[in-house]
């Protein structure tokens, strides 16, 4: 009965939504096709610094098929994101010395790019020893409100500097 099953599927055309999508950036990055930074690839999975980033580290976790919502992301391949953002989220905190992580995964609702994938960002933190810079406030003492953080963080967002990057994907990469 198994083989039956296992030869029902030899040369089966992957499903039409699956395949490569060549107006999606991040097919054009699994591909090849467009450079990015990447941290962490495997088979199923490829995770790339955003280069758009809210903070130093902002990393995406992508799953190398074209599928527009996780609800319909297939087990496997869910399995396989959910254990490269673990990954890569402990590679994060160890290479920034900060513990403290956003992860996000939209479906629809402020998904810019309509393929899976999840956003691992460094949270923010007010400790001189940390390798993750935030807007300093004018007076050391002052505690700004999470409204406020974040407004000047949007503000403060800026195309990722090449240079940073590969430096970013060397100390992530060496936390491997």
């Amino acid at each position: 009965m198994t083989s039956q099953i296992l030869s029902s599927h030899i040369n089966r055309d992957i499903s039409p939504q699956w395949k490569s999508d060549s107006s999606c950036p991040f097919c054009r990055i699994i591909s090849g096709d467009s450079p990015a930074f990447k941290v962490y690839e495997t088979e199923n999975v490829i995770a790339v610094l955003d280069i758009l980033p809210l903070r130093p580290g902002h990393t995406l976790i992508i799953p190398k098929i074209h599928c527009k919502h996780v609800s319909e992301l297939p087990d496997e391949l869910a399995g396989a994101v959910g254990q490269a953002v673990s990954k890569v989220a402990k590679a994060l905190t160890q290479a920034l010395d900060n513990d403290g992580l956003n992860v996000v995964c939209n479906q629809e609702y402020a998904q810019a790019v309509p393929h899976v994938h999840y956003h691992v960002i460094p949270a923010p933190t007010f400790e001189a020893t940390s390798k993750v810079s935030v807007l300093p406030a004018s007076d050391p003492a002052y505690t700004p409100t999470p409204e406020e953080m974040l407004r000047k963080e949007f503000q403060a967002r800026r195309i990722l500097n090449e240079e940073d990057a590969r430096n970013l994907v060397q100390i992530i990469s060496s936390k491997l």
